[in-house]
């Protein structure tokens, strides 16, 4: 890039460092973004606005290079009322400035929220002297400039998203997404020279993170895995000017901020947008897992989590079993299609629950699973010990119209010992909540990190978020791992009895 090169002399020259960039942003927009984030671990807002810009994942050597520096494709984790989709109007403005014959798409949750970005660019480019770049009419999808850029909405279907060939795709709110729309977005950029910039294909997320295991929980672990560059932010980080007025000591922001905002004013660095009595008055008017979720974006909302007790810094251990004279049991889920589910556990003297061992496959038989048990898997931990006894679903009594044997029979016939009681759905779930959560004491069930599937099924099962009156879990693939807990925990600790040689 030539920083002496003038796009237009009423622009100035294109920047080529983050202090030019800020500068700009400041002379021609009468914007100052923050360039240092709050909290460790965090990112500036001025971040994801230097990688948008600067487009850090060329090709080395230019078009045709081999090889990529860093992830062009971005993730953006920041709260409600964060600044996301103002930059990345921002983001889009500058992309539409100084890179001649740019295309950029904006696809959002809903045809409304992809509105709101162009709302931002239109009154950018209206009130800044960059309006006299536009060219024709700002509509209300679309805005080009006389340098042969352009951006343009994309509503939310598969059918305005395919065939779409650009430089730039931003997507806001991509918790909101459709997963086949967002599947088919992945196939929209291509790379191009714009002018004497190489601007690289590029999908950039940005949006809070609503769902556990939901799209934009994805996305985050993609990131953490190098698929995507992460830039996360929350609202301590865009705290507005802390004046005297806000006493650190009485001000219910002490714990999340810690007086760093007063402490960043008093260093002259740049606030943020968010006023502090706003912020304020915002934790004053939502629970504690909204705000933890929704603004100081550490975890996913559990609200409509059927077990939100699990707590993954809680109830997930990494020792591996002790020696001693602990019991082993498990637990068992039939599916055909759907994967069928084994647990193993061990129960101590005190009763406390471990699960050690999981195997989630489908289109196997039950002789197979019954040889899996019998072996002790196939897991980081395995050969574990065969059960005492297995918990499974009642209906596995039912016998197969191809065989004439019920399931319940061919784990019985590989000399395993079955337990099938009858309880239902939520009295099962009952069980297992006293469990990770007991009016007094630790935890009394506690799962091995290796057991990944049921982790997540733990975290993930949930009730009908359109249904609040619904006590019926939705079945999304998250109940299997659960119903194994559930027959395992019920047949543990709701009595068992026996007549006439057998489990009842």
């Amino acid at each position: 890039m030539n920083e002496s090169r003038d796009v237009d002399s009423g622009i100035g020259p294109r920047p080529t460092t983050p202090g030019a960039l800020h500068a700009w942003l400041s002379e021609y927009l009468d914007l100052r973004v923050p360039t240092r984030p709050l909290l460790d671990g965090h990112d500036a807002p001025f971040d994801y606005l230097c990688h948008a810009f600067f487009d850090t994942s060329r090709p080395v050597g230019g078009e045709g290079g081999a090889g990529l520096s860093t992830p062009s494709d971005a993730v953006v984790w920041a709260n409600r009322g964060g600044g996301k989709t103002f930059l990345g109007a921002v983001a889009t403005l500058l992309d539409l400035v100084f890179k001649p014959t740019i295309e950029v798409r904006i696809l959002a949750g809903s045809l409304d929220q992809a509105r709101r970005m162009h709302a931002h660019l239109r009154t950018l480019f209206e009130g800044s002297e960059l309006f006299r770049e536009v060219e024709g009419r700002i509509t209300e999808k679309r805005l080009r400039l006389r340098n042969g850029s352009n951006v343009e909405l994309l509503a939310q279907s598969q059918t305005s998203v395919r065939g779409t060939r650009v430089q730039k795709l931003r997507c806001d709110e991509v918790e909101l997404f459709d997963p086949d729309v967002w599947e088919a977005a992945q196939l929209t950029t291509m790379s191009k020279q714009c002018g004497d910039v190489w601007v690289p294909g590029t999908i950039e997320c940005l949006s809070t993170m609503h769902m556990p295991y939901g799209l934009m929980y994805r996305l985050v672990r993609e990131a953490g895995e190098g698929a995507r560059r992460l830039f996360k932010w929350g609202v301590v980080d865009v705290l507005g000017p802390c004046g005297p007025a806000h006493e650190c000591e009485t001000c219910t922001l002490k714990d999340d901020c810690g007086g760093r905002a007063k402490r960043r004013d008093a260093e002259g660095e740049t606030p943020g947008h968010l006023p502090v009595l706003d912020a304020v008055r915002l934790k004053s008017r939502v629970g504690e897992g909204t705000w933890q979720a929704e603004m100081l974006c550490t975890r996913p909302r559990r609200d409509d989590c059927v077990l939100p007790e699990f707590d993954r810094d809680r109830h997930v251990i990494d020792a591996g079993p002790a020696a001693g004279d602990q019991r082993w049991i498990g637990g068992m889920d039939f599916g055909i299609r759907a994967p069928t589910v084994i647990l193993w556990a061990s129960v101590d003297g005190a009763g406390v629950v471990r699960v050690f061992g999981e195997r989630v496959v489908a289109g196997e038989i039950v002789t197979r699973h019954a040889e899996a048990i019998v072996s002790g898997g196939s897991g980081p931990l395995s050969p574990l010990p065969v059960p005492e006894w297995i918990g499974v679903d009642p209906a596995g009594r039912q016998r197969s119209e191809q065989t004439g044997v019920s399931a319940v029979e061919v784990l019985r016939k590989a000399g395993l010992v079955v337990r099938d009681r009858r309880m239902g759905l939520n009295a099962g779930l009952s069980l297992i909540r006293a469990r990770l959560r007991p009016a007094s004491g630790p935890p009394t069930l506690l799962v091995h990190s290796s057991c990944e599937r049921l982790i997540e099924s733990l975290q993930r099962y949930r009730y009908p978020p359109d249904q609040p009156e619904s006590l019926t879990p939705l079945k999304d693939g998250s109940d299997h791992a659960v119903d194994a807990l559930r027959y395992m925990i019920q047949n543990l600790d709701a009595g068992y009895t026996t007549r006439h040689g057998r489990y009842v």
